[in-house]
């Protein structure tokens, strides 16, 4: 692995994995799409905020560690925060004026070898069915700025773990099966040269999304919508869901 791994990061790996390995059946696949060396970004689909776990279990069983961008107030709670900053977490202050802070700090992640993780939608899904939804820029940004693979990722399974705008605690047993597979890095390549642009950023990042309902199709072994849904011009798909997308990435 070239990246650093934070102490902090060490000790919660090996408390978690064990945990991790207890709680769920897993149904990995893509595993030989992983970057073996050198900053990359891992974009996934998001369904519960279980998500993280699973993933990051399937991302360091590879050798690499990942590094999520998450809402600043996760690092507020005592403990927590010490945790977060330990393992090199990279808070989003949402509509403020430090909200560009996380893309410099995930730039600089990726500039040292580092995986970031980021979830394209910017939310949980609000797709009625839990397909993935119109896509943020964040992603691409982050991958042609700092020049680096752009992998696509897909998860299905932890809704029965910690069902979104419902459950308040996560139903750790009886396990749960968790299925995760990886791509091969979006093409960037005719998008790379010259200044970045909307139209590249666009470009990017319905490919990066297409990619990702492909793999998740493949888990499902279901179609998904034709037409992503966008959740600036839908309806909220279930109860507790406001419908109004927090700004984790830019557009």
């Amino acid at each position: 692995m070239s990246e650093h791994i934070e102490p902090m990061y060490s000790k919660v790996i090996s408390t978690l994995y064990p945990v991790l390995q207890r709680i769920t059946f897993r149904d990995w696949a893509g595993m030989a799409n992983i970057p073996t060396e050198g900053g990359f970004v891992a974009a996934s689909n998001h369904i519960s905020n279980m998500d993280h776990f699973p993933l990051a279990h399937y991302l360091v069983s590879v050798g690499r560690a990942p590094h999520y961008l998450a809402k600043s107030s996760l690092f507020k709670p005592p403990g927590v925060r010490q945790i977060m900053q330990g393992t090199g977490q990279i808070p989003v202050y949402r509509g403020t004026a430090q909200a560009t802070s996380a893309l410099a700090a995930a730039t600089e992640a990726l500039q040292r070898g580092a995986c970031v993780c980021v979830y394209p939608e910017g939310t949980i899904t609000r797709e009625p069915d839990f397909w993935p939804m119109v896509g943020k820029s964040g992603a691409a940004r982050l991958a042609l700025e700092s020049n680096v693979p752009l992998v696509p990722m897909a998860i299905w399974g932890t809704r029965e773990m910690m069902w979104p705008y419902r459950d308040k605690l996560p139903k750790l047993l009886p396990r749960k099966l968790v299925h995760v597979t990886a791509g091969p890095a979006i093409d960037l390549d005719d998008l790379r040269d010259g200044p970045i642009d909307a139209q590249k950023l666009r470009t990017a990042t319905t490919r990066l999304m297409a990619e990702i309902t492909r793999l998740l199709e493949g888990i499902r072994h279901e179609q998904a919508p034709a037409t992503p849904f966008d959740p600036r011009n839908q309806p909220p798909a279930r109860d507790g869901d406001t419908g109004t997308a927090p700004a984790e990435e830019t557009r």
